[in-house]
């Protein structure tokens, strides 16, 4: 059986445990708590050298890290990663977009927000600029969810995973969806699909 190794209130864990409960596969589930420097320890570097979270070992006993990575490699050949040359192609451009344009700014600002007792002097002079590019990015989403259901092939798929771990809780980060109607139609499409998966805003 896998083992994953999360934080339950990242974005990024839960795009993995998503993927592991839409394809009914079987893991165990063991907690580290990032705030707390758990991903750091020499134990769980020998396991990921970047130490961070998620980290999933296989059945082979061999890990695997980075989020996209990880759900790249347990879709692959389902219907959540498209056969098609192009889709496929897509699907890792919206993944790509994900990580470069979207994460770094939304999920950022977020983990300020939502985990830190309190800004830095530095993240406070940061933060206008990564509002402003998170903004910029939920611009780009609703460009194109303004044209289709779902990011890729008008089917749920990976690309939509990829995305909606952060947009939907872009909120405790301080962003305003209310200007990106196609973003929440969207979303409400995903939770459709997401079901009783949920990432944990308890902490």
């Amino acid at each position: 059986m896998m083992t994953l190794y999360d934080f339950m209130g990242s974005g990024n864990g839960y795009k993995v445990r998503l993927v592991l409960d839409h394809l009914s596969l079987p893991y165990t589930l063991v907690e580290r708590d990032i705030l707390k420097g758990e991903t750091r320890t020499p134990e769980f570097l020998t396991k990921n050298p970047n130490g961070r979270i998620p980290t999933l070992q296989l059945e082979d006993g061999s890990f695997l890290f980075e989020s996209n990575a990880i759900i790249w490699y347990l879709a692959e050949g389902t219907k959540l990663a498209p056969a098609d040359r192009r889709a496929r192609a897509e699907t890792l451009q919206w993944m790509f977009f994900e990580q470069y344009s979207h994460e770094p700014y939304i999920a950022t600002v977020r983990f300020w927000k939502h985990f830190l007792p309190k800004l830095t002097p530095l993240q406070e002079m940061e933060l206008p600029g990564r509002m402003e590019k998170g903004y910029a990015a939920l611009g780009v989403m609703e460009q194109h969810l303004g044209r289709h259901q779902f990011f890729v092939g008008g089917q749920y798929g990976l690309a939509d995973i990829t995305l909606y771990a952060y947009t939907h809780v872009a909120g405790e980060g301080g962003f305003n969806l209310d200007n990106f109607p196609q973003v929440n139609a969207w979303m409400a499409r995903v939770a459709a699909h997401a079901g009783n998966v949920f990432i944990d805003r308890k902490n």
